[in-house]
């Protein structure tokens, strides 16, 4: 029975705490957009990212969320017509602390989140011909590998109208093997008032 009484005490005390925080939490579908940027992994050229995301609201008053989905490929030509490329699409949630500023239309944010990258490098060489019967083999190789990438940066959003807001932010994302930094821009489309 004191056992019963304890945790019943812990989860009253713990919503009493929490109740403040969660009074000024707004989480729903806020808005749509879209960003594209510049993307340099480590060990691959920098390449074009295109990526989607969702506003899914505040936890408080300058805490955000945010969803998103971002992809990049890079290929490049090899010696006898072949081809190495790579590829990560990333799957992810994102933190966003908004610094108070005096004009409610430039919102400063730094932020941190995880995402899950599908990254997959790959070759293709076609079949060599030395001359005097030797032929070297084609060669087409494929590997997937999903890491867990931990993402830290910050950026500005400026509304442009009560609707809509262009973004612009710089990203570094650690992930084992393909750790990243990224500058975008992008547009958001706010969902109802």
């Amino acid at each position: 029975m004191k056992q019963v009484t304890a945790v019943l005490v812990f989860f009253a005390l713990s919503s009493l705490a929490l109740s403040g925080a969660y009074a000024q939490a707004d989480l729903a579908l806020k808005g749509v957009g879209f960003r594209i940027g510049l993307v340099d992994p480590e060990d691959v050229d920098a390449t074009i990212s295109f990526g989607f995301f969702a506003d899914l609201g505040h936890v408080s008053s300058n805490v955000a969320l945010e969803t998103y989905f971002d992809f990049w490929t890079k290929s490049e030509d090899v010696l006898g017509g072949g081809e190495v490329s790579a590829r990560d699409f990333v799957i992810g949630a994102k933190a966003k602390y908004i610094f108070p500023v005096s004009n409610p239309r430039i919102r400063p944010f730094a932020g941190g989140g995880l995402g899950f990258h599908v990254f997959t490098a790959g070759v293709d060489i076609p079949a060599i011909d030395y001359g005097g019967g030797f032929i070297a083999p084609a060669v087409s190789e494929d590997d997937t590998e999903i890491k867990v990438g931990l993402d830290m940066g910050g950026g500005i959003a400026f509304d442009i109208n009560p609707g809509m807001a262009m973004l612009t932010e710089a990203w570094y994302t650690v992930v084992s093997d393909i750790s990243q930094l990224s500058v975008k821009v992008g547009m958001m489309f706010r969902l109802g008032s």
